[in-house]
């Protein structure tokens, strides 16, 4: 409960305090495969891999400055995966970057991104948790600090547009679950810029 507080507490600050100084402004949707390496084992001994599925998301960022500026964003695996063969699971990825994001004709934009955030990990059918307000869920979760680097270009077909073609490194150094610190997740996103984009 605790994260989605923070995650909710950041979004709020994005959205009503940093637009007032943004020169641009950019909210995307995206979705895309995740791929990670099966050959070796993890800490625990498990030999689970984070490959597969499709990831879905969203996120934001705001230029602040020129070329520079910030962003947020969160995926999630849109089917559950099988855990070790024995129970369902879902990944969910978010994170709070730095963006570098240079404007190289009228219809193109690259960024360039790096950041850190968190792996938080849903596992289905263990348990039931329940709160004092009688909320209750069917899955526990188990989140790891991350940081992650990627980028994108920008391909604007109408005004603000846009199409982004991108890749994202996850390095969980502590993903104890699984058999590597390293996941990638390429795809595109689709999304609409406000606010001038200058060369």
């Amino acid at each position: 409960m605790r994260k989605w507080m923070a995650v909710g507490t950041m979004w709020w600050i994005l959205i009503s305090v940093v637009p007032v100084y943004a020169q641009q402004i950019d909210l995307t949707f995206g979705a895309g495969p995740l791929v990670a390496p099966t050959s070796n084992k993890s800490f625990s001994g498990l030999n689970q891999s984070l490959s597969g599925g499709t990831y879905l998301g969203f996120g934001g960022d705001f230029l602040l400055k020129r070329k520079f500026g910030v962003g947020a964003e969160v995926f999630w695996r849109k089917t559950q995966g099988l855990y070790n063969s024995q129970f369902p699971f879902r990944p969910v990825f978010w994170d709070f970057n730095a963006i570098y994001a240079p404007t190289f004709k009228k219809h193109f934009a690259a960024e360039v991104v790096a950041g850190i955030g968190a792996e938080t990990i849903r596992q289905y059918g263990l348990t039931s948790n329940c709160d004092s307000f009688g909320n209750c869920s069917n899955y526990v979760s188990n989140t790891h600090f991350m940081g992650d680097v990627g980028g994108g270009l920008k391909i604007y077909p109408f005004r603000g547009i846009f199409v982004r073609p991108e890749v994202r490194i996850y390095l969980v150094p502590n993903n104890v679950q699984f058999n590597s610190s390293l996941a990638v997740r390429y795809g595109a996103s689709v999304g609409f810029t406000l606010g001038g984009r200058s060369k």
